[in-house]
């Protein structure tokens, strides 16, 4: 039991994923009217890797930002060549300090007529006031980051995936907007499914993706190699394809108010009903009925293009929240929806349990 505990724990720690440049960029301009006039945090980005760092630092200007602010938990297992920065008389390796970066301002600085990120490795090498060193450890979780939290007025990163339900927690805490990174399947978790049944999360643009990470971690999967090549990057390079990834965040955009096209109609026959929770069962989303107004059991996927102006989340279908919509456990404790009729056994996959609104 001992040694099953640290490689768990052990496990648990490969959280260094570094988003590439442009998934930000297809993700990020969505909300650009969300960012003008506003400090935007990354909390879980050193600048010497991250591409949310470098994202917003190149475009401070075009996006009218008040502030950019960014943590470094302790440095970085990966050396950045991006951004190389002069510690000056620190005695330990830049990577092994914990820093933090606030830029206010990025100009000119060597004349070339643009801002770009030679201007902005100048501004963080000559100006003191930019970067400074962290008394604790840069934790999101610290005293000081939690202060720097208090501060922003948006938080952008990619969180670690085995910290997502407490750090959505504390974002919540903190009533802080936010655009993130995170596994879809945090979508079934106790602590995260609320939240989007609330309307207090939701879905941004990019949904169920597989992306490729940059990471510190020797890709030694054979499909997961052929994958990351066919998208001309190198594997031994430590790229990772990592499935099912998901943005999260609770700024508003055009997507979650687009009207979902049904053409169905409802039909006992083709829609098999539970038989311990009054709900039908509809095995994808373009099958959804445009006339059923009772509760329907949609596949995970529908929450990529839920409009809460069209559809209530009642719950869930399967999983610890199920007790939430009144779905009883069955010997095994697990909440499986089960068929009735012509389909006399348990729904094999989870279910998102919506109810079309009444706007007569």
């Amino acid at each position: 039991m001992a040694n099953k505990n640290l490689n768990a724990a052990k496990e648990a720690k490969k959280d260094e994923f570094y988003t590439q440049l442009s998934d930000i960029e297809n993700e990020l301009r969505h909300y650009r009217e969300h960012f003008r006039g506003k400090t935007i945090l990354c909390n879980c980005d050193d600048p010497y890797e991250s591409n949310f760092f470098k994202y917003f630092a190149n475009n401070f200007n075009a996006f009218g930002l008040k502030k950019l602010i960014a943590t470094c938990y302790n440095g970085s297992p990966v050396q950045g060549n991006e951004l190389m920065i002069d510690f000056g008389d620190f005695e330990a390796e830049p990577k092994k300090i914990a820093y933090k970066v606030e830029i206010t301002e990025v100009r000119d600085h060597n004349n070339d007529g643009r801002v770009d990120l030679a201007d902005v490795r100048y501004l963080i090498q000559n100006d003191k006031n930019v970067l400074s060193i962290l008394k604790e450890n840069g934790d999101f979780r610290s005293r000081e980051c939690i202060e720097l939290l208090k501060e922003a007025d948006i938080v952008v990163t990619n969180p670690p995936f085995s910290l997502f339900r407490e750090y959505v927690a504390q974002l919540m805490e903190y009533e802080k907007k936010f655009i993130i990174l995170g596994r879809m399947s945090a979508l079934h978790y106790s602590e995260i499914f609320p939240y989007i049944q609330k309307n207090k999360i939701w879905l941004g643009f990019g949904f169920n993706l597989s992306m490729i990470y940059k990471t510190p971690y020797e890709n030694t999967n054979e499909a997961n190699q052929k994958y990351v090549k066919a998208k001309g990057l190198d594997p031994n390079d430590n790229y990772i394809k990592v499935p099912a990834i998901t943005w999260y965040t609770n700024l508003d955009h055009k997507k979650r108010h687009e009207h979902l096209i049904t053409y169905k109609d409802y039909s006992p026959e083709e829609y098999p009903s539970y038989d311990n929770f009054d709900a039908i069962d509809v095995n994808e989303v373009a099958s959804i009925p445009k006339d059923y107004m009772g509760i329907m059991g949609v596949p995970d996927t529908y929450l990529g293009q839920h409009n809460p102006d069209e559809y209530e989340l009642i719950g869930i279908g399967s999983g610890k929240l199920a007790s939430m919509v009144g779905v009883k456990k069955n010997y095994r404790g697990r909440t499986d929806l089960a068929f009735t009729k012509n389909n006399e056994h348990k729904c094999p996959y989870s279910r998102i349990l919506i109810r079309k609104i009444n706007k007569s």
